[in-house]
Protein backbone atom coordinates (compact mmCIF):
# COMPACT_ATOMS: atom_id res chain seq x y z
CA UNK A 1 0.00 0.00 0.00
CA UNK A 2 1.53 3.75 -0.89
CA UNK A 3 -0.09 6.40 0.90
CA UNK A 4 -0.09 10.06 -0.80
CA UNK A 5 -0.22 12.44 2.69
CA UNK A 6 -2.06 15.92 1.74
CA UNK A 7 -0.26 18.91 3.62
CA UNK A 8 1.16 16.72 6.61
CA UNK A 9 1.91 18.26 9.91
CA UNK A 10 4.44 15.22 10.63
CA UNK A 11 8.11 16.12 11.73
CA UNK A 12 10.50 15.79 9.30
CA UNK A 13 12.05 12.92 11.16
CA UNK A 14 9.05 10.88 10.71
CA UNK A 15 8.26 12.06 7.24
CA UNK A 16 11.68 10.71 5.97
CA UNK A 17 10.50 7.47 7.44
CA UNK A 18 7.39 7.18 5.90
CA UNK A 19 8.89 8.35 3.11
CA UNK A 20 11.67 5.56 2.86
CA UNK A 21 8.56 3.05 3.22
CA UNK A 22 7.49 3.97 -0.21
CA UNK A 23 4.80 6.68 0.54
CA UNK A 24 4.32 10.29 -1.00
CA UNK A 25 3.96 13.62 0.54
CA UNK A 26 2.32 16.38 -1.10
CA UNK A 27 2.24 20.32 -0.15
CA UNK A 28 0.64 23.52 -1.56
CA UNK A 29 2.79 26.27 -2.40
CA UNK A 30 4.87 27.53 0.26
CA UNK A 31 6.16 31.12 0.34
CA UNK A 32 9.81 30.36 -0.73
CA UNK A 33 8.29 27.54 -3.37
CA UNK A 34 6.23 30.64 -5.19
CA UNK A 35 9.49 32.50 -5.00
CA UNK A 36 11.53 30.10 -6.38
CA UNK A 37 8.81 29.38 -9.40
CA UNK A 38 9.22 32.93 -10.18
CA UNK A 39 12.35 33.27 -9.98
CA UNK A 40 12.80 29.96 -12.85
CA UNK A 41 9.81 31.70 -14.77
CA UNK A 42 11.79 34.97 -14.72
CA UNK A 43 14.86 33.35 -15.75
CA UNK A 44 13.24 31.59 -18.50
CA UNK A 45 10.74 34.25 -20.01
CA UNK A 46 13.72 36.37 -20.68
CA UNK A 47 15.40 33.54 -22.51
CA UNK A 48 13.07 32.39 -24.29
CA UNK A 49 11.63 36.03 -25.32
CA UNK A 50 9.26 37.11 -27.08
CA UNK A 51 8.36 33.35 -26.87
CA UNK A 52 6.60 32.07 -23.85
CA UNK A 53 8.30 29.41 -22.48
CA UNK A 54 5.90 26.09 -22.43
CA UNK A 55 5.03 27.18 -25.92
CA UNK A 56 8.78 28.23 -27.69
CA UNK A 57 9.27 24.39 -29.08
CA UNK A 58 6.74 25.42 -31.64
CA UNK A 59 8.82 28.30 -32.65
CA UNK A 60 11.99 27.29 -32.49
CA UNK A 61 14.62 25.07 -34.30
CA UNK A 62 15.73 22.21 -32.11
CA UNK A 63 19.53 23.78 -32.29
CA UNK A 64 18.07 27.08 -31.42
CA UNK A 65 16.34 25.62 -28.83
CA UNK A 66 18.52 23.69 -27.33
CA UNK A 67 21.06 26.58 -27.23
CA UNK A 68 18.73 28.61 -24.92
CA UNK A 69 18.49 25.76 -22.39
CA UNK A 70 22.43 25.54 -22.74
CA UNK A 71 22.75 29.42 -20.99
CA UNK A 72 19.86 29.16 -19.06
CA UNK A 73 20.08 25.87 -16.88
CA UNK A 74 23.57 26.41 -15.61
CA UNK A 75 22.37 30.18 -15.38
CA UNK A 76 19.63 28.87 -12.75
CA UNK A 77 21.47 26.04 -11.37
CA UNK A 78 24.16 28.06 -10.16
CA UNK A 79 22.37 31.51 -9.15
CA UNK A 80 22.91 31.99 -5.41
CA UNK A 81 19.06 33.16 -4.93
CA UNK A 82 18.25 29.42 -6.30
CA UNK A 83 20.05 27.77 -3.05
CA UNK A 84 18.89 30.35 -0.99
CA UNK A 85 15.53 29.16 -2.02
CA UNK A 86 15.98 25.70 -1.58
CA UNK A 87 16.76 26.47 2.30
CA UNK A 88 13.41 28.40 2.20
CA UNK A 89 11.89 25.63 1.23
CA UNK A 90 13.32 23.21 3.49
CA UNK A 91 12.62 25.51 6.68
CA UNK A 92 8.65 26.02 5.08
CA UNK A 93 8.48 22.56 5.09
CA UNK A 94 9.77 21.86 9.06
CA UNK A 95 13.54 20.17 8.12
CA UNK A 96 16.06 20.65 10.10
CA UNK A 97 18.66 22.95 8.31
CA UNK A 98 21.68 21.95 10.37
CA UNK A 99 21.37 18.33 9.27
CA UNK A 100 19.89 19.08 6.07
CA UNK A 101 22.10 19.08 2.80
CA UNK A 102 21.13 19.61 -0.99
CA UNK A 103 22.20 19.51 -4.21
CA UNK A 104 21.60 22.27 -6.33
CA UNK A 105 17.79 22.77 -8.20
CA UNK A 106 17.45 21.96 -11.84
CA UNK A 107 14.79 23.59 -14.13
CA UNK A 108 13.81 20.51 -16.06
CA UNK A 109 12.24 21.25 -19.69
CA UNK A 110 10.05 18.13 -21.30
CA UNK A 111 9.07 19.05 -24.47
CA UNK A 112 6.12 17.65 -26.45
CA UNK A 113 6.66 15.28 -28.92
CA UNK A 114 9.83 17.37 -30.02
CA UNK A 115 13.27 16.84 -28.30
CA UNK A 116 13.95 13.37 -26.28
CA UNK A 117 17.82 14.40 -25.52
CA UNK A 118 20.49 15.83 -23.45
CA UNK A 119 18.88 18.81 -22.00
CA UNK A 120 15.46 17.76 -23.02
CA UNK A 121 16.14 13.76 -21.93
CA UNK A 122 12.88 12.41 -20.89
CA UNK A 123 13.65 9.56 -18.86
CA UNK A 124 12.34 5.97 -18.69
CA UNK A 125 11.37 4.11 -15.94
CA UNK A 126 14.06 4.63 -13.19
CA UNK A 127 15.12 4.52 -9.78
CA UNK A 128 17.51 7.61 -8.48
CA UNK A 129 19.52 5.25 -6.82
CA UNK A 130 20.26 3.47 -10.03
CA UNK A 131 22.05 7.14 -10.57
CA UNK A 132 24.75 6.26 -7.15
CA UNK A 133 22.25 8.11 -5.18
CA UNK A 134 22.19 7.35 -1.60
CA UNK A 135 19.32 5.17 -0.52
CA UNK A 136 18.40 8.12 2.27
CA UNK A 137 18.10 10.14 -0.40
CA UNK A 138 14.34 12.10 -0.40
CA UNK A 139 13.54 14.13 -4.14
CA UNK A 140 11.35 17.30 -3.91
CA UNK A 141 9.73 18.18 -7.10
CA UNK A 142 7.81 21.11 -8.51
CA UNK A 143 5.95 22.20 -11.40
CA UNK A 144 7.07 25.62 -12.75
CA UNK A 145 3.36 26.61 -14.87
CA UNK A 146 0.33 24.57 -14.88
CA UNK A 147 0.66 21.04 -15.55
CA UNK A 148 -1.61 17.96 -16.60
CA UNK A 149 -1.97 14.23 -16.20
CA UNK A 150 -0.09 13.83 -19.48
CA UNK A 151 3.13 15.58 -18.84
CA UNK A 152 4.12 15.16 -15.17
CA UNK A 153 5.41 11.86 -13.32
CA UNK A 154 4.48 8.18 -13.08
CA UNK A 155 4.56 6.17 -9.98
CA UNK A 156 4.79 2.64 -9.49
CA UNK A 157 4.23 1.81 -6.38
CA UNK A 158 4.49 -2.09 -6.58
CA UNK A 159 7.93 -2.12 -7.24
CA UNK A 160 9.04 -0.27 -4.75
CA UNK A 161 9.63 -3.64 -2.34
CA UNK A 162 10.16 -5.59 -5.70
CA UNK A 163 13.70 -5.53 -7.68
CA UNK A 164 13.85 -5.04 -11.23
CA UNK A 165 16.82 -5.84 -13.56
CA UNK A 166 18.47 -3.46 -14.66
CA UNK A 167 21.88 -1.94 -16.09
CA UNK A 168 22.67 0.44 -12.92
CA UNK A 169 25.72 -2.44 -12.56
CA UNK A 170 27.44 -0.48 -15.73
CA UNK A 171 27.06 3.13 -13.74
CA UNK A 172 29.95 5.01 -11.77
CA UNK A 173 28.86 8.75 -11.01
CA UNK A 174 32.49 9.90 -11.21
CA UNK A 175 32.40 8.99 -14.81
CA UNK A 176 29.43 10.35 -15.76
CA UNK A 177 30.98 13.75 -14.45
CA UNK A 178 33.81 13.70 -15.97
CA UNK A 179 32.43 12.65 -19.61
CA UNK A 180 28.79 12.27 -19.52
CA UNK A 181 27.18 15.44 -17.82
CA UNK A 182 29.33 17.70 -20.11
CA UNK A 183 27.89 16.24 -23.39
CA UNK A 184 24.75 16.90 -22.88
CA UNK A 185 24.22 20.30 -24.60
CA UNK A 186 25.71 18.21 -27.98
CA UNK A 187 22.78 15.82 -27.42
CA UNK A 188 20.31 17.20 -29.85
CA UNK A 189 17.65 14.51 -31.32
CA UNK A 190 19.04 11.59 -30.34
CA UNK A 191 20.49 10.63 -26.49
CA UNK A 192 23.85 8.55 -27.29
CA UNK A 193 25.08 8.55 -23.91
CA UNK A 194 25.09 5.31 -21.63
CA UNK A 195 22.73 5.52 -18.20
CA UNK A 196 21.02 3.14 -16.12
CA UNK A 197 17.97 1.80 -17.35
CA UNK A 198 15.56 -1.17 -17.01
CA UNK A 199 16.52 -4.55 -18.57
CA UNK A 200 12.88 -5.94 -18.44
CA UNK A 201 9.48 -4.75 -19.32
CA UNK A 202 7.84 -2.65 -16.87
CA UNK A 203 4.03 -2.75 -15.72
CA UNK A 204 3.17 0.81 -16.06
CA UNK A 205 -0.34 0.20 -14.94
CA UNK A 206 -1.90 1.44 -12.62
CA UNK A 207 0.11 4.25 -11.77
CA UNK A 208 -0.11 7.61 -9.23
CA UNK A 209 0.07 10.96 -11.04
CA UNK A 210 0.11 13.74 -8.61
CA UNK A 211 -0.92 17.08 -9.70
CA UNK A 212 -0.39 20.62 -8.27
CA UNK A 213 -0.42 24.54 -9.16
CA UNK A 214 2.51 25.90 -9.40
CA UNK A 215 4.98 26.35 -6.78
CA UNK A 216 3.44 22.86 -5.63
CA UNK A 217 5.47 20.57 -3.76
CA UNK A 218 5.95 16.82 -4.62
CA UNK A 219 8.27 14.76 -2.04
CA UNK A 220 9.23 11.40 -2.95
CA UNK A 221 12.07 8.65 -2.00
CA UNK A 222 15.07 8.39 -4.06
CA UNK A 223 14.12 4.55 -4.53
CA UNK A 224 10.65 5.19 -5.59
CA UNK A 225 10.55 4.07 -9.52
CA UNK A 226 9.18 6.76 -11.57
CA UNK A 227 8.69 7.22 -15.37
CA UNK A 228 8.43 10.85 -17.08
CA UNK A 229 5.12 10.70 -18.75
CA UNK A 230 5.48 10.70 -22.44
CA UNK A 231 4.35 14.72 -23.00
CA UNK A 232 1.47 14.87 -25.16
CA UNK A 233 0.14 18.34 -23.89
CA UNK A 234 1.04 20.20 -26.41
CA UNK A 235 3.22 21.99 -24.61
CA UNK A 236 6.76 22.10 -22.70
CA UNK A 237 6.66 21.02 -19.03
CA UNK A 238 8.65 23.21 -17.09
CA UNK A 239 9.62 22.05 -14.06
CA UNK A 240 12.63 22.43 -10.63
CA UNK A 241 13.83 19.53 -8.82
CA UNK A 242 16.33 19.13 -6.14
CA UNK A 243 17.43 16.03 -3.80
CA UNK A 244 18.46 16.19 -0.04
CA UNK A 245 19.83 14.18 3.09
CA UNK A 246 19.49 14.11 6.17
CA UNK A 247 23.01 13.90 7.98
CA UNK A 248 22.16 11.34 10.77
CA UNK A 249 20.40 9.02 7.98
CA UNK A 250 23.98 9.62 5.96
CA UNK A 251 25.87 8.65 9.25
CA UNK A 252 23.57 5.67 10.28
CA UNK A 253 22.90 4.36 6.89
CA UNK A 254 18.90 4.65 7.13
CA UNK A 255 17.17 4.93 3.94
CA UNK A 256 14.85 2.66 1.69
CA UNK A 257 15.51 -0.93 0.87
CA UNK A 258 18.05 -1.21 -1.84
CA UNK A 259 16.13 -3.99 -3.75
CA UNK A 260 18.13 -3.66 -6.95
CA UNK A 261 20.59 -0.83 -7.63
CA UNK A 262 23.96 -1.95 -8.34
CA UNK A 263 26.01 1.28 -9.52
CA UNK A 264 29.05 3.06 -8.33
CA UNK A 265 29.87 5.81 -7.06
CA UNK A 266 28.01 8.73 -5.04
CA UNK A 267 26.52 11.60 -5.01
CA UNK A 268 26.85 12.62 -2.03
CA UNK A 269 29.68 15.19 -2.83
CA UNK A 270 27.27 17.17 -4.59
CA UNK A 271 24.88 17.85 -1.15
CA UNK A 272 25.67 21.05 0.88
CA UNK A 273 24.18 21.95 4.01
CA UNK A 274 21.38 24.18 4.51
CA UNK A 275 22.73 26.65 6.76
CA UNK A 276 26.08 27.51 5.32
CA UNK A 277 26.77 25.49 2.16
CA UNK A 278 29.39 23.30 3.43
CA UNK A 279 30.02 19.72 2.51
CA UNK A 280 29.61 16.79 4.46
CA UNK A 281 33.06 15.58 5.86
CA UNK A 282 34.90 13.75 3.07
CA UNK A 283 35.75 10.49 5.05
CA UNK A 284 31.78 10.29 5.31
CA UNK A 285 31.62 10.85 1.24
CA UNK A 286 34.40 8.31 1.17
CA UNK A 287 32.69 5.57 2.59
CA UNK A 288 30.14 6.04 0.03
CA UNK A 289 32.18 6.69 -2.96
CA UNK A 290 32.70 2.41 -4.38
CA UNK A 291 34.80 2.07 -7.41
CA UNK A 292 33.97 -0.41 -10.07
CA UNK A 293 36.04 -3.40 -10.18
Amino acid sequence: MTVVYFDSPMSDDDRRRKLFGGDLFVYSPTRHSLELVAFAREMAEAAFAPHFPPDAQHHLAGRAYVDVLAGLKPAFINHPRSKELVAGMLADLGADLAQTYFDVPRLRTMTSEYLNAGLTLQFESHRDTWFSAPMSQINFWMPVYDVEEANVMAFHPPYFADGVRNSSRDYNYGEWVAHGRTAAAQQIDMETRRQPEAEEEIRREPDIRVITPPGGILIFSGAQLHTTVPNTSGKTRFSIDFRAVNRRDVEERVGAANVDSQCTGTTLGDFLRATDLTQLPQELIASYDTVPA
